[in-house]
């Protein structure tokens, strides 16, 4: 494969003393491989964020926050494309948890209950005051009641959901948790419910439910530590296999697969950081890296449509790897 995958990785000013916060500087650290940085979000210091679009470049999207880690994540075609530290209600204040909508958008709010406060790339979650926006991020809650995000991370946030998009909130500030398993697939769907993600039984090797979701963008994730490959479309898992990935390089790669002179052809997405890779033809020794089972492969291939989008990983996929990893009957994906 290409080089690692690269990244946008915030260093923000935190804005305005909107929902009771004063003004701090937040400084992002550098990584290149964005779903291995994200799945170590309990490294993430106060301010930085990291965020991957052409991960899951389409598809629904859902805002999950974690109080309890004081997180936010952001899931697009149900694969995570965004991690960020967040600041939400302090003791007195405290976030309400539940499943939101997104009510309104306004990239100018002024806060008309704290003295005028700036509240940058608002999107408000209830009509009572509380909302996702641009905040101070010391480390701990510390807002009114909202749920306070490094600016650039809520300037990109912003760009990317409408009216009625999904804001699941979790869990208790007051019991701060540290480690996670950080699957790359969101833990619900569009609509805030728990999604289906459902490990293969003893000795399944794979799993084909297409009518789980008949049309939408199609994702698919190949885990090398979980030795699994997950397809989403629409958001929705219709499809799970073991997999065997024979590469030495362990960076993040994403391809998506394109159609030149009226034949499919798999490129590699042009990331920051590697631009110039952007529509290079992926070679065929890349492609002979995976062995897929040949039932799976056949009706995976067939659902393959120009736009599909396929994530190589070492990120986990909520599945335990197995021991002694054995594909039957495997074969050599070919475009």
């Amino acid at each position: 494969m290409k080089a690692g995958l690269g990244l946008a990785l915030g260093a923000s000013l935190v804005m305005g003393a909107a929902c009771g916060m004063d003004p701090a500087l937040a400084q992002g650290a550098k990584a290149t491989s964005p779903p291995e940085f994200a799945r170590r979000i309990e490294q993430l210091k106060p301010g930085e964020w990291v965020w991957a679009p052409d991960v899951a470049p389409e598809g629904p999207v859902l805002v999950y926050v974690d109080l309890s880690k004081q997180v936010a994540l952001v899931y697009r075609n149900g694969v995570r494309i965004a991690a960020t530290t967040v600041s939400s209600g302090k003791d007195g204040y405290a976030t309400p948890t539940g499943v939101f909508t997104i009510l309104q958008k306004d990239a100018d709010h002024r806060s008309s209950t704290y003295n005028n406060a700036p509240m940058p790339f608002q999107q408000r979650l209830t009509w009572d005051g509380v909302a996702l926006h641009a905040g101070g991020l010391p480390g701990y809650p510390e807002s009114h009641g909202c749920v306070h995000l490094p600016y650039q991370f809520a300037r990109e946030l912003f760009a990317v959901t409408k009216l009625g998009v999904t804001v699941v909130v979790e869990g208790d500030a007051a019991s701060h948790v540290r480690t996670s398993d950080n699957s790359l697939l969101s833990p619900f769907n569009d609509k805030g419910q728990k999604a289906g993600h459902t490990p293969l039984a003893g000795g399944q090797q794979y799993r084909w439910q297409p009518e789980l979701a008949r049309s939408g963008p199609l994702s698919i994730i190949v885990s090398r530590l979980d030795g699994r490959v997950v397809v989403l479309r629409g958001g929705t898992e219709i499809g799970r296999s073991v997999v065997e990935v024979d590469a030495a390089d362990h960076g993040s790669h994403v391809i998506t697969m394109v159609t030149r002179g009226g034949q499919p052809h798999w490129v590699y997405v042009g990331l920051p950081g590697h631009t110039s890779e952007d529509g290079v033809e992926v070679d065929e020794a890349a492609l002979n890296r995976l062995r897929l089972p040949r039932g799976f492969y056949e009706k995976l291939k067939t659902a393959l449509t120009p736009g599909a989008t396929v994530l190589v990983t070492d990120s986990r996929v909520g599945d335990a790897p197995l021991e002694h990893l054995t594909v039957i009957d495997a074969v050599k994906p070919a475009p």
